[in-house]
């Protein structure tokens, strides 16, 4: 990764992970099915799976066309297949993103989420809570709040089988 620069006070991933784990454990439904924005939340939804008991079905979503700044960030630099192998209509979906901070990815990914059907109800699980919110949406469960400037993106990244975070400038290019 190029431009990374480390932070005072960015949490630890795993460890954000693991109290995520903890704040979801016992309180998400058994039915529940998670949904995990491409591509770090995505990531995430495979392995809160994995982690979380019970048989928790996995579905992606790519919110590039449904965002409402698609004129001014444009295309990413790969788009991805949305891929829910469940029926959204009357389900329990815990929608999962790597990182919150303007909300605007949620709410894209809500509006998405209703062309498939109306869930029964939709809980938001994030690994860091970085504030700075434009649209009024709160996580149900947070792995690790954080406060990082304006000019700064907190990015997760994915080495075999561990997570990192770090913090890259933001640029007007579209990240990979």
């Amino acid at each position: 990764m190029t431009n990374a620069t480390p932070i005072e006070g960015l949490p630890e991933a795993e460890q954000a992970l693991a109290a995520l784990v903890e704040k979801m454990r016992g309180a998400v439904a058994l039915d529940a099915k998670l949904i995990g924005i491409y591509s770090g939340g995505a990531w995430l939804a495979e392995r809160l799976a994995a982690l979380l008991p019970g048989e928790l079905p996995v579905g992606f979503i790519d919110v590039s066309f449904y965002r409402d700044d698609y004129a001014q960030k444009g295309l990413r630099a790969k788009v991805e297949t949305t891929t829910l192998p469940f029926e959204v209509e009357g389900s329990r979906i815990v929608l999962v993103d790597d990182v919150l901070y303007t909300g605007r990815s949620v709410r894209a990914a809500i509006n998405e989420l209703f062309d498939y059907g109306r869930p029964e109800k939709i809980e938001l699980a994030v690994l860091v809570d970085r504030g700075g919110r434009e649209l009024p949406i709160e996580a149900t469960y947070v792995g690790a709040r954080v406060s990082v400037a304006r000019d700064l993106s907190i990015v997760l990244n994915r080495a075999a089988d561990r997570f990192e975070l770090s913090v890259e400038p933001v640029t007007s290019e579209p990240r990979a």
